[in-house]
């Protein structure tokens, strides 16, 4: 039976808020808003990532974009019915802008604006040849010296870089360049990815071989080309190697790999970035309008600094670096750290008889990777999910549509609810000695990933090891490093043959400081975290992801980057961000980042 108190309160409030719009009549629009509101928006509005809140941010936002966007159109979308809940109406909707078509989701208290998310869909004139729109492919009839789908290819592989200038280049081609650039190319920007490895996918293959996705392939599809129904839940890093490499090729990557920028300037008169590539050999100078960096959302390895180190005479490195298990079997193996990383590696370690012992420096967040699907996932990434009817797309919005400044809120009870249910698993990690959090305000998982990026582990298996004592655990701090091993502030001192430094990673922006100068790394600022004041994440608080995905203080400068679901989810409006500028659509940005600059 159709809900139509629901589908009324949403359809007089698309009424009332459209004609506010079109009439110019901002105080008319802020009153549909309630007192506590949160209004995001990907690209639509501002240009920008941004979420406003509150209705003073509300009014200053259309204060500053209303006159320029001009929004029109606001209708519930086609095939969607409003639904009720607690007294929460929730509905899809759509809408247009002067330059594009848009997206969302909007969340009614008493008829009035709780939450509401806008996304930019698509521009007008410019849309992807898609569906109805694809191309021919072949071409019926006779003619000429016409060229193959092959030739032309060919010819556009040997040219782009060389003869032709890429209009945008992404250095870093893994899972976030790779979705990136197959947005761009449908949307007909002209873009080279460049890779240092040999092959598309071995960013993945080169990691230590136990390696694989701790996130299940719901979540992990990338854009156009979604993994098959029998695809494993967790990906072993060999098999994402192979699909990476399959979608660069069958989706026409311009993918150079065995290159790396060795320096990019920033021509403000030019309007262009000259980056100098060294490809396989070839000094190649490339000059894009654009530049964005993909080389992973945590950045440059950090790699610690204790006295000694230099002394040690058995192998260490960083658990970035680490070749797997093989050769250190009845060896002496220290791991600094309790990152997914560090239980990996220890697990894997243990498989081949060596003698692990793990460094816990400082309290780690722990969840069972089944119980993550069941209650953190499950209801939007799961077969379950799939079978209801749940798109990834339609499961990618329900997710942004909950601001990050409300979003623990959602995900307290969550792992509440996983605590409870794993309760002996987590009393038997405290006998153990191992050292738990939930996060500052037991938002679990999500939340540190988002606030700092670590300090987490899904468990694949590697926790019960440490339950039942056979990879052995030390609390404390690393003080030395001497030739025989590890020194702890309490004296401790730990026998190894292998040392392996599982301490995580600096901010992105260390890879602009190396290519363009640690002057244009300060201008930019940090890259990831909230700004929530939680543990790693200082403020001032910014609302989203410090500098991704969006506009930054270096102008055509971006990152881009995350797991596969944020690579795939916003490379979509990174994309249509750089397509509105190759076609000179004007792009005023409203509420550009502010520099913070944090350690």
């Amino acid at each position: 039976m159709l809900d139509t108190t629901a589908e009324a309160q949403t359809q007089t409030f698309l009424d009332q808020f459209g004609q506010a719009l079109e009439s110019g009549d901002i105080d008319g629009a802020v009153d549909l808003f309630a007192d506590e509101c949160y209004w995001r928006d990907l690209v639509s509005f501002t240009w920008n990532i941004k979420t406003v809140e509150g209705k003073d941010q509300v009014r200053d936002m259309l204060e500053h974009q209303l006159a320029t966007t001009r929004p029109s159109q606001w209708a519930i979308a086609e095939g969607e019915m409003p639904t009720e809940d607690g007294g929460i109406v929730t509905a899809w909707i759509t809408f247009e802008t002067a330059v594009a078509r848009g997206y969302g989701l909007v969340r009614l208290k008493d008829g009035r604006v709780w939450t509401l998310l806008t996304t930019m869909v698509e521009l007008k004139g410019h849309e992807e040849p898609a569906g109805f729109a694809r191309p021919m492919g072949a071409r019926h009839g006779a003619g000429k010296n016409r060229a193959t789908w092959l030739e032309e290819r060919q010819k556009e592989e040997a040219e782009l870089g060389y003869k032709t200038q890429p209009y945008c280049v992404i250095i870093g081609g893994g899972q976030g360049g790779i979705a990136l650039g197959a947005r761009l190319r449908q949307l007909g920007v002209p873009t080279i990815i460049l890779e240092r490895n040999d092959r598309p996918g071995d960013s993945w293959r080169k990691r230590y071989k136990s390696l694989c996705l701790h996130d299940p392939v719901w979540y992990d599809h990338l854009p156009y080309i979604k993994f098959p129904d029998n695809w494993p839940v967790f990906s072993p890093k060999d098999k994402i190697g192979d699909w990476l490499e399959m979608y660069t090729k069958v989706m026409e990557l311009n993918y150079w790999t065995r290159s790396t920028a060795k320096s990019a300037q920033w021509d403000e008169k030019a309007k262009e970035w000259t980056i100098v590539v060294d490809r396989d050999g070839e000094e190649v100078v490339l000059r894009p309008k654009q530049l964005v960096m993909a080389t992973g959302m945590s950045g440059k390895p950090r790699i610690p600094d204790f006295p000694g180190m230099e002394t040690f005479k058995g192998d260490q490195h960083h658990s970035s670096r680490h070749p797997g298990p093989d050769k250190y079997s009845g060896k002496k193996c220290v791991i600094v750290g309790s990152n997914n990383s560090a239980h990996d590696i220890a697990a894997a370690l243990w498989e081949a008889d060596a003698d692990v012992t793990m460094v816990q420096r400082s309290s780690t967040h722990i969840v069972r990777s089944d119980t993550l699907m069941e209650i953190g996932l499950g209801d939007l990434y799961s077969e379950r999910a799939v079978q209801a009817g749940m798109t990834t797309e339609k499961a990618d919005l329900i997710f942004a549509s909950l601001p990050y400044a409300i979003l623990h809120q959602f995900q307290i009870p969550a792992y509440a609810a996983m605590k409870e249910k794993d309760k002996d698993f987590y009393e038997g990690l405290e006998k153990a000695g191992f050292w738990l959090d939930w996060g500052d305000d037991d938002s679990g998982l999500f939340m540190k990933y988002l606030r700092r990026g670590s300090g987490y582990y899904i468990d694949v298996g590697a926790s019960q090891l440490i339950i039942d004592g056979e990879i052995k655990l030390k609390r404390g701090q690393v003080v030395a490093v001497d030739e025989t091993g590890v020194v702890l502030d309490d004296g401790t001192h730990l026998d190894a043959d292998l040392i392996v430094y599982a301490t995580g990673y600096n901010s992105m922006n260390g890879w602009v400081a190396d290519l363009v100068g640690q002057d244009m790394a300060d201008k930019v600022g940090k890259v990831w975290g909230l700004g929530s004041d939680t543990t790693k994440d200082p403020g001032p608080w910014e609302g989203e992801q410090r500098n991704m995905w969006k506009p930054t203080q270096q102008q055509a400068l971006w990152f881009h980057g995350g797991n596969l679901h944020q690579s795939r989810h916003y490379s979509q409006f990174l994309s249509l961000q750089i397509k509105a500028r190759m076609e000179g659509i004007d792009t005023p940005v409203y509420g550009l980042q502010k520099v913070h600059h944090l350690s």
